[in-house]
């Protein structure tokens, strides 16, 4: 039975007296090599997107599933180690996922054949869970004045990570193999998971329990059924049964595993804690936020690159592209100390609703300002601050609102959340893109198409929407709270 008290500043878990405290200098090093690992696992995610089109050349239509296979992993994967992490200790999962992301790796920068390349992604999938670990980690490890500033900094990496990758991409792109990208996600992957452990110790609070076999199959098949046909929609359309098929059979499973876990005295997935407002908002929040945020990596390089002839492109380079959004990954990481300090002053609600405006702004600009390369720079760069905001209030809410031997999985299940906001982006950008081209044609003949300057202003537009939404839906969460009834 659990139960959930009043938020405390700072954001920290439930019962924070219970912590093993450390010295200032032995938490900074603490939190260096978790952030590390936390930043490459978001690198990760990235670094293929900018070098995706070579990689179709090569290898065909196969080359999306280098992409997808992550995805699919990665959303098994992050609620299940969470649980795990929560039951036999968040730091062995943590290695468990950094380990995952340097044996994936490896197996990448040794292999030019397509299978091999499509395993050692989906291998690489299951390290997406270091992020939300970290996060539960680094809550119960750190002195109580880091808390907040802690898990703020590594939740920003979901977006610094994926910031940086596409201008490392691209500059690799430009002067040596693909193979390269997989060398540096393997050394600096093997230097995190090191780091951890050599200097973390892990967490005192662990819940025990069962291993819930069958709520693990159900969730994998539902998710699995949810996210596929959002990745593949451009190319199997929406209306194909494939699509339709696999989403009604999603609502199925996931329906049938709620009603199996409101059963179980220990479930994989705490549907009644789902069920709670705060928690609630806060899921729906990080959706509206995953949107927003991966449609800026999948809006802006595009943009950029797109040929003058478009009227609004710049014909810039791959390395142009991904160097658009470099300003918007330092805004995160600047500006996540500074949404601690929101946190402790104004509560995590109102501090992710301010994130959520700001980025509404970004895209208000990026809709407005088309012109010249450096509004897209602005633009974009006030999306990132905003969303260094938003990612760092996220776990805060979740964890006040979440008993401690919870933390990891509920963290889980926040970032599966986010996820689902990403592939959605790309479903949902992709198709807006494919709505309105326009064409160059030389000599009465065509050479070339590109998605046309309304289409980006609609997804813009989507995105901005998305934005308030998650900012009112926060909103109703109250920054003090009366004790929740036991579960």
């Amino acid at each position: 039975m659990s139960e959930i008290v009043e938020e405390a500043p700072g954001a920290e878990p439930a019962d924070a007296d219970v912590r093993a405290h450390t010295g200032k200098g032995r938490a900074n090093l603490e939190l260096l090599v978790v952030g590390i690992g936390a930043l490459v696992v978001s690198l990760s995610q990235s670094v293929l997107v900018p070098v995706l089109g070579t990689l179709e050349r090569e290898y065909g239509a196969n080359a999306t599933w280098l992409l997808t296979s992550t995805l699919l992993v990665a959303a098994v994967s992050v609620p299940v180690m969470g649980r795990l992490g929560d039951m036999f200790g968040k730091r062995l999962m943590l290695l468990v996922a950094l380990g995952a992301l340097t044996a994936g790796s490896l197996i990448d920068a040794l292999s030019s054949d397509i299978h091999w390349l499509i395993a050692g992604r989906a291998i690489q999938g299951a390290s997406s869970a270091a992020i939300p670990l970290g996060i539960s980690l680094l809550a119960t490890l750190m002195p109580r004045e880091k808390v907040a500033s802690s898990v703020a900094l590594i939740s920003a990496m979901l977006g610094v990570g994926g910031a940086l990758g596409l201008p490392l991409a691209g500059f690799v792109a430009m002067h040596w193999d693909w193979h390269t990208l997989f060398w540096i996600t393997t050394v600096v992957g093997a230097l995190g998971f090191l780091g951890v452990l050599a200097v973390v110790p892990e967490s005192q609070q662990r819940g025990g329990g069962r291993v819930d076999v069958l709520g693990t199959v159900l969730l994998s098949a539902g998710l699995v059924c949810l996210i596929l046909p959002l990745e593949q929609s451009h190319e199997w359309g929406w209306g194909s049964g494939r699509v339709l098929g696999l989403l009604v059979a999603a609502v199925v499973l996931l329906a049938t595993l709620a009603l199996y876990e409101l059963r179980r005295a220990d479930p994989l997935v705490d549907v009644r804690a789902l069920g709670r407002r705060p928690i609630l908002m806060t899921n729906l929040a990080s959706i509206c936020f995953g949107f927003a945020l991966f449609a800026s990596f999948i809006g802006t390089a595009t943009f950029v690159e797109a040929g003058r002839w478009t009227g609004y492109g710049f014909g810039s380079s791959a390395l142009m592209g991904g160097l658009t959004l470099l300003p918007s990954g330092i805004a995160m990481l600047v500006f996540s100390p500074v949404a601690a300090k929101l946190i402790n002053l104004r509560g995590a609600p109102q501090t992710l609703a301010l994130g959520a405006f700001v980025v509404a702004i970004g895209w208000a600009l990026r809709i407005a300002l088309t012109t010249d390369l450096w509004e897209v720079f602005v633009g974009a760069t006030v999306v990132g601050i905003g969303t260094g905001i938003g990612y760092a209030a996220m776990p805060a809410l979740i964890n006040a609102n979440t008993p401690p031997h919870e933390i990891a999985a509920a963290n889980g299940l926040n970032t599966l959340f986010r996820s689902i906001g990403s592939t959605l982006a790309t479903a949902i950008g992709t198709s807006i893109l494919a709505s309105s081209l326009v064409y160059q044609v030389v000599d009465g003949q065509v050479v070339g198409g590109a998605s046309s300057l309304t289409a980006y202003r609609w997804l813009f537009a989507a995105c901005a929407g998305a934005s308030l939404l998650a900012a009112l839906l926060v909103l109703t969460v109250p920054h003090r709270r009366s004790e929740a009834r036991p579960h």
